[in-house]
Formats: structure tokens, C-alpha cells, sequence
């Protein structure tokens, strides 16, 4: 026993040696599995530990009582916790005059204890055994007892203010009805409120006077001023931009006209002056127009008149022909002689028979060549009135059409117009004025 008291000394000793109030155990609760053993106890006390152990009846839990205990807990120092626990239990209690004759019914008993633990190592360490030393008091029906805990135990850190205890107590009888018991308990604690923060005084600093340089005045020290003499941007390390692009001028090629980074600080070229950037443009050595994105306007044919001009842009012709291929001229003749040799019945649209032969020929230069088509206009004199002048042109016109067609000639290739009395070529005083005005015309074309 006196050795067991002076390990006890020592651990309070040693314990309170680390001792540092932010390290301290915040207020937590408990709650516990427990065992409370009388015959344990009283079996310590009639033998020796030795022979206690040797018969296995110092942890036999069949001669246990069941028990749970509810405890808070709350940290005197770094190593030393105050506990306080509630036990409470069912259980044939022993009194005092009784001791070697366990008897009675099972009645509630109700525990009561507040004890020291001194641990060798503080909360921050995962696992800490501690000693436990306290007082405590108990009730069974109306037997009211005394007893000292006395006991060892270990403390498992699980997570920041939770823990796992486990404890093993030997309770000392002070009072007259109290019985001697092993009191062995297995639960958890967890904390209740945040631990305080240790907030340390401040010690007064010295002011660390310093000169600030800033020749240009431009709010970059001179020590982090790339340009210290020329007022600047912060952004670009104190260096100026006369035309705000970004680039500082002594790194800009344009310096008086944004541009971009990746040409120096200059614009976007636009190497052919086609008014079309070299980015943007697909033809950027050949100046060109936007709508074909800076290429020419094609020519497809390459007859040297553009596609948007050329009325025939797949086939080579002349700028004379609008692009498209010179007619030959003795087929324009041949086309202008049927013409001449067209005849009508007098003031009819009938043609008459001897108008065949220079019409077939035409119809036979047409076909052979695809390409051809033919306006057909016909022409009055002035004699009479203009409306019916104007019927019968058209008329004698489409007489002409018609007659194309039944030899093969498709509509389309043909285009018939009257203009009356409109477009004299001749004098329509005299007789042969008038016969020169009465005509028909047809012009070949291949566009």
C-alpha cells in the first residue's frame, strides 16, 4: 500500500510538471459500460493477489454486476482531469456486517463518485494511462456508504475532444455499512463546449521607418520601377503606353498606334493594301475585294473578264461579247439575211410561203450550235394607228417564233418583241421610206 501511495505522489508530480492551461481538457461528457465486483474484493482481501489470479476468480464477469455510469469530465490542468460519475445498477449488496455472507434481494444501487486522474501525457496525445484517486458515495435501499477510489486507467484519443476511457477502480470502505468492490468501466467522452483559444499579449513594435523613392511620381518605387525616370503604369512594372495597348513602349514597334502583342505592339498587317487584314484575308499577297475575303473577283474562264461581268463565266470569250465566245460572222449574216427575206400578207400576220426557205436555213444554223439565241423583233410604218401598228409587230413577230419552233427550236431560245411604228429606219413620207420601215429583224446572241 505505501508503495502504491508514493506512485500516486510521483504521477501528481510528474503530471503537474508539464502542465500548460491551452492544452487543458474542455468540459465533455461521458457515458460507460461498468462492472461492480464484491466478491473480487472481498476475495483480494482474504488472500493475496497472487492466488486471486491464480484461481480465476478476480475477472470472472458471471460474479459481476452490470452497471451503466454516466460522467463529466473537465481538465484541472494539462494532466490532470476532474471527474465526476453516476452509477446505477441492480445488485445483492454486502453490507458491513455481512461481508463474508453476501445476501439480500437485488435492489438499485445508486453510485456517486468524484475523482482526480493524472495523466502521463496530455490530450494531444493519442494514447495516455492515468491514475485515479477520489471520493465516493452510495445508496442501496436504505444502507448509505462511503468509499475512496483508488484505480488505473487508459485514455484513447479518437478525435479532437472525443475519447475512449477505460478504468479499473479499487473502492476502499470508509463508512460503517460500506462494502469493499472493483468497480472496471469501458465508454466513451466527448467534449461539450470549444476549447478557449490562449490569446498572447502583443509585445509594442518599433516602427521600421523607410524611404520611399518614387522619382516620377507615378506610384511604383523606384526599386520596382522598370522605367524610375519616366512616369508609367503600375501595370506594366512603371513603364509608359502612348497608345494604350497594353505593351510598353519601349517593348512597342507602333508605339502611337494600338496593336496587338504577337505583332509587336503594331496593327494587323494587311500586306496587299487591299483594305483587308492579313488574318482576315485569303489571298493576303494579291489585293482583293471582302465579299471574296480579300481574294480578286474569279475569273473562271480566265478570258480576262471577271465572272461578275462575264455573261458566259464557264466558257473563254471576248470583252466585245460581254465574255462570252465571238459568234461567227458568217452566221450572224446568214441569221440577218433570213431576216430581210421574211414577207407577210398585206397589214396580216400570215407569212407567206416564199419567207420558208431563208427561215429554215436560220432554224438549221440555230440548232447546230446550242448556244445561239435569237431576238426577234418586229417593225411598222406609220401608217395608220399606233395600237394596231403596235398588234400587228408584235404579231408578225411571234408568227416568226412560232415558225422556229415547229422546226425544232426550243421557246426558250427564242424571244419575240413588236415595237409598232417606234423605231423608223427610213423616211415614212415616201413610199419606199415605209417599205424599209415595214421589216422584220432577228439578232443572234449566246447570252
Amino acid at each position: 500500500m505505501k508503495k502504491f501511495v508514493l506512485l500516486t505522489l510521483t504521477m501528481i508530480a510528474f503530471a503537474t510538471s508539464f502542465a500548460q492551461s491551452d492544452l487543458k481538457k474542455t468540459p465533455s461528457l461521458g457515458i460507460h459500460f461498468s462492472l461492480i465486483d464484491y466478491k473480487g474484493a472481498a476475495d483480494l482481501r482474504a488472500n493475496s493477489l497472487t492466488s486471486v489470479i491464480a484461481s480465476n476468480n478476480l475477472f470472472m464477469i458471471k460474479l459481476m454486476d452490470p452497471a451503466i455510469s454516466i460522467s463529466y469530465l473537465e481538465g484541472f490542468t494539462n494532466n490532470i482531469d476532474f471527474a465526476a460519475t453516476l452509477t446505477g445498477a441492480f445488485v445483492k449488496h454486502p453490507t458491513s456486517d455481512v461481508v463474508s455472507n453476501p445476501g439480500g434481494n437485488d435492489q438499485f444501487l445508486l453510485e456517486a463518485a468524484a475523482t482526480a486522474n493524472f495523466k502521463l501525457l496530455n490530450d494531444n496525445y493519442i494514447v495516455s494511462p492515468f491514475l485515479t484517486i477520489g471520493l465516493g458515495a452510495s445508496k442501496w435501499t436504505n444502507y448509505f456508504s462511503a468509499f475512496a477510489p483508488i484505480g488505473v486507467g487508459l485514455q484513447v484519443k479518437i478525435a479532437d475532444g472525443t475519447f475512449m476511457l477505460v478504468n479499473s477502480q479499487y473502492r476502499v470502505a470508509i463508512s460503517e455499512k460500506s462494502a469493499y468492490h472493483l468497480y472496471h468501466s469501458f465508454g466513451f467522452a466527448s467534449s461539450i463546449a470549444a476549447r478557449k483559444e490562449v490569446v498572447m499579449p502583443l509585445l509594442p513594435v518599433a516602427p521600421i521607418v523607410t524611404q520611399v523613392i518614387d522619382k516620377d511620381g507615378d506610384g511604383v518605387l523606384d526599386a520596382e520601377d522598370k522605367c524610375p525616370d519616366v512616369s508609367g503604369l503600375p501595370s506594366l512594372g512603371g513603364c509608359p503606353d502612348k497608345d494604350s495597348d497594353g505593351i510598353a513602349d519601349d517593348n512597342d514597334k507602333c508605339p502611337d498606334v494600338a496593336g496587338l502583342a504577337k505583332y509587336g505592339g503594331c496593327p494587323i498587317p494587311d500586306s496587299d493594301k487591299d483594305g483587308i487584314n492579313d488574318e482576315e484575308d485569303k489571298c493576303i499577297t494579291v489585293a482583293g475585294v471582302a465579299r471574296y475575303q480579300g481574294c480578286p473577283i474569279p475569273d473562271a474562264d480566265g478570258d480576262g473578264l471577271n465572272d461578275e461581268e462575264d455573261k458566259c463565266p464557264s466558257k473563254a470569250g471576248t470583252a466585245a461579247n460581254q465574255g462570252c465566245p465571238e459568234i461567227a460572222k458568217t452566221v450572224i449574216d446568214k441569221i440577218n439575211y433570213a431576216a430581210k427575206n421574211v414577207f407577210f400578207a398585206s397589214s396580216s400576220t400570215k407569212l407567206l410561203p416564199k419567207s420558208y426557205k431563208a427561215l429554215d436555213e436560220a432554224a438549221k444554223l440555230i440548232k447546230e450550235d446550242e448556244s445561239l439565241m435569237v431576238d426577234i423583233d418586229g417593225h411598222t410604218d406609220a401608217s395608220g394607228k399606233a395600237d394596231k401598228n403596235q398588234t400587228l409587230s408584235e404579231g408578225r413577230a411571234n408568227a416568226v417564233k412560232a415558225y422556229l419552233i415547229t422546226k425544232g427550236i426550243a421557246e426558250s431560245r427564242l424571244k419575240a418583241s413588236g415595237y409598232g411604228a417606234t423605231k423608223p429606219v427610213a423616211d415614212n413620207k415616201t413610199a419606199s421610206g415605209k417599205a424599209k420601215n415595214r421589216r422584220t429583224e432577228m439578232a443572234v446572241r449566246n447570252f
